[in-house]
């Protein structure tokens, strides 16, 4: 059985890879022109395949190993996304590298003065792309030291600020969807900082106190009815359903309160503090006049998520 690697050495200089090996199995020469024709066959075969195992593995990944957050966002693997995705991208690249150049040489050009050129032109370009070389190592680093994943709102410094949700990320840019729906390519080279939201948001807080005299189930009721007319109406800033707490006494004041917690996107806090406070406020001035905007304060933080216990053997 003929072995094709050992062939390129011992090749004559008027022959070729594809007439030596038409000659090996078929007995006679085919002409530059009919070589010329499979090679362009068989590189397009190849790349039906490679773009096969390219479908194949982008269903495995979007599919296979898909799985939905809170907000109902699909939540891929970046390790796997990019890997999968350098690893097709890679063998396309050396199918028409070779392709390319066993064409060349159907056409008199020397295999060997080809790959030497490719070279040189490859070092050159190595030394003219130092802007890709580092988009292409803090790519690797995010994407193998989890800095964010796909799925995540995060807050990236660099050049700029921008807040957004990971949709993708890729060996030369991150791309984020940003509060407007835009889609943001951020370099990867100019990543200097990332803050991730852990919630996919920020939880926002509103106490609003109870007036006195009022029938307390007729107030929840009432705010209630407008936490969720906000969410309705404002579904691409409050990221969930609004949760309605319990009336609960102050410690040491004395007084009612129930709380009222949204998911909102980042920096988008004043839709909160104006529009939401304010009608409370309306609402409550029916149970009391003077109710004031101080009765009911806005808070933002991030609850941890509880930590897991190992019960004792």
């Amino acid at each position: 059985m003929i072995n094709p690697l050992l062939m390129l050495s011992d090749i004559r200089a008027d022959e070729t890879v594809m007439s030596r090996l038409y000659g090996h199995y078929f007995g006679h020469q085919i002409s530059a022109g009919t070589r010329i024709f499979i090679i362009i066959g068989l590189a397009f075969l190849a790349h039906v395949a490679v773009q096969a195992i390219r479908y194949i593995s982008e269903w495995m990944i979007y599919k296979s190993h898909a799985q939905k957050n809170p907000l109902g966002r699909v939540v891929q693997r970046p390790k796997l996304v990019t890997v999968a995705r350098l690893c097709v991208s890679g063998m396309i690249f050396v199918i028409y590298f070779f392709a390319l150049g066993l064409i060349l040489q159907e056409i008199g050009v020397n295999l060997t003065a080809y790959l030497a050129s490719a070279s040189v032109v490859g070092l050159a370009i190595s030394f003219g792309s130092q802007g890709l070389v580092q988009d292409v190592v803090i790519g690797l680093t995010v994407i193998f030291w989890d800095a964010m994943d796909v799925g995540d709102m995060v807050e990236i410094v660099g050049t700029a600020t921008v807040i957004g949700r990971v949709d993708e990320i890729g060996l030369r840019f991150t791309k984020l969807v940003n509060f407007y729906n835009q889609e943001v390519f951020i370099p990867n080279r100019t990543i200097a900082n990332v803050s991730r939201f852990p919630h996919g948001g920020i939880d926002a807080y509103a106490d609003a106190q109870v007036p006195a005299g009022a029938e307390e189930p007729k107030a929840v009721e009432a705010v209630a009815a407008i936490a969720k007319g906000m969410w309705a109406q404002f579904g691409g800033i409050i990221l969930s359903e609004p949760m309605i707490g319990i009336v609960e006494t102050a410690p040491g004041g004395g007084w009612n309160f129930f709380r009222i917690h949204f998911k909102i996107w980042p920096g988008q806090g004043s839709l909160i503090e104006t529009t939401f406070r304010q009608q409370v406020i309306k609402a409550m001035k029916v149970f009391d006049p003077d109710y004031a905007d101080w009765q009911v304060p806005v808070t933002y933080r991030a609850i941890s998520p509880p930590k897991t216990t190992t019960p004792d053997v």
